[in-house]
């Protein structure tokens, strides 16, 4: 693939049927339950042991689908694009994540993530020539101010730019170039394909901390060893999945812009799994979040 047919957008559909539908709805829930998991896990676990653990057990099942399905090989011009997500949206995104929740909280720590659909949108722009709509802006901006008024409204979650905040910054931003570097992957190779190497990569990437992290697993209490094998399965194994699939079948700046309903479900899951309780601002800006995405998705 030519520098120039790279930069070509990817032929995707515009508007939602049942089954587009289901996988964005299953995506956003099991996403939004990740920053709770996070947040419960890293009580028994480190940060990078965590990552280390969650993916090793995620990338068995991966591995076992590409001996059984032994889909073809990447070839060298898209190889990287395959251990570029391995690297930035396995080992790096979770990496800096974990190590962002160790002083952000859960909802908190959804809410920062959520710049990333604003990033995936502009980068859609200049690298896949993807187009946004006057609505389309106007969604983003309606959702990234509830994004900040949620923010604001939380309870001792203060969102000054400490050491924390800036690390789940980055984890946004991993998720938005692997995002855009993957997206012209999906004319010749299956989502499940690519979410298969992305999990294999990335598990041999954190495998270094394994041995710690085995360790910690032994001494961990049995809630956050509940929390880390529901992390390896929903939110990594098979959302990872979903996720790639939803990709596939709409824009990249669009689908991205999804995952703006995530934090108002993030806060809903904190509150009944972490006893975090939301604020009035917190519902209206879960409120506008939501609409920004109706927006954004409304067909014309």
């Amino acid at each position: 693939m030519t520098a120039a047919s790279a930069a070509a957008p990817i032929p995707t559909k515009s508007a939602f049927d049942s089954t587009t539908l289901g996988l964005a709805i299953f995506t956003i829930i099991a996403w939004a339950s990740a920053f709770p998991a996070i947040r419960a896990a890293l009580g028994g676990f480190g940060a990078l042991e965590l990552g280390a653990v969650r993916f090793a057990i995620a990338a068995v099942p991966a591995a076992l689908f590409l001996a059984v399905t032994r889909p073809k090989l990447p070839e060298w011009r898209d190889a990287w694009r395959f251990g570029f997500g391995g690297l930035v949206f396995v080992a790096g995104y979770t990496v800096l994540l974990n190590l962002g929740q160790q002083t952000v909280s859960a909802g908190a720590a959804s809410f920062i993530i959520n710049i990333n659909p604003i990033i995936t949108a502009a980068l859609a722009m200049l690298v896949l020539g993807e187009r946004f709509t006057g609505s389309q802006w106007l969604g983003s901006a309606i959702s990234l101010a509830g994004v900040g008024v949620i923010a604001f409204g939380q309870n001792g979650a203060a969102l000054d730019l400490g050491i924390g905040v800036l690390l789940v910054l980055g984890a946004a931003l991993c998720n938005s170039l692997t995002t855009i570097v993957q997206k012209p992957l999906f004319a010749q190779h299956k989502p499940l394909t690519v979410t298969a190497w992305n999990m294999v990569v990335g598990g041999l990437l954190l495998s270094p901390f394994l041995p710690s992290g085995i360790a910690q697993a032994q001494t961990a209490a049995t809630a956050s060893l509940y929390a880390m094998f529901y992390l390896a399965i929903v939110p990594s194994l098979i959302t990872y999945a979903t996720w790639t699939t939803l990709l596939s079948r709409l824009p990249a700046g669009r689908a991205s812009n999804l995952l703006y309903a995530a934090p108002p479900v993030s806060l809903l899951i904190s509150y009944l799994w972490l006893g975090e309780v939301p604020s009035l601002l917190g519902i209206l800006g879960g409120t506008m979040a939501l609409g920004g995405v109706v927006i954004v998705n409304l067909k014309r």
